[in-house]
């Protein structure tokens, strides 16, 4: 599998590359370098945020621009779309701001889960009866 060729032309960490998209998988994508080189891009990798199907976001043939995440013992390359876009916002605190942004935008959906969260359990208790809850106390107590 390995041709000489691929060791003279190696790529490293953090290097931007140009690839093809050769073939999706449920969790990836496979691509080719434009060296030649052979790596994948993780279906967590694709997108800052959440991707069902790696189809959604790439197509076979397409070309990209993905990091260079890591290189394993075994000389396989794990690529990035997503770390190539997040260095692209700038400087850290540009990513920092939009970090908070997304933080409090988690709170808010966070506080809004809970309070309906709340509200059906309320619901619930009403429908079944205090007489059945607190039946199930007794009967626990007795333990």
């Amino acid at each position: 599998m390995s041709n000489g060729q691929e060791t003279t032309t190696s790529v490293k960490v953090n290097e931007v590359v140009k690839c093809v998209v050769e073939k999706i998988t449920p969790y990836g994508a496979f691509v080719k370098l434009e060296n030649g080189q052979r790596g994948m891009i993780h279906i967590s990798e694709i997108a800052q945020g959440y991707v069902k199907k790696v189809e959604d976001v790439l197509s076979l043939g397409q070309e990209v621009e993905a990091r260079v995440i890591k290189i394993d013992e075994r000389g396989r390359i794990d690529l990035s779309l997503k770390a190539l876009h997040s260095s692209a916002a700038g400087d850290g605190e540009v990513r920092s701001s939009h970090q908070q942004h997304g933080e409090d935008d988690f709170e808010k959906k966070l506080m809004k889960f809970m309070k309906l969260s709340d509200e059906k359990i309320s619901d619930l208790y009403q429908k079944l009866g205090d007489t059945k809850k607190s039946g199930k106390r007794k009967a626990s107590n007795k333990r």
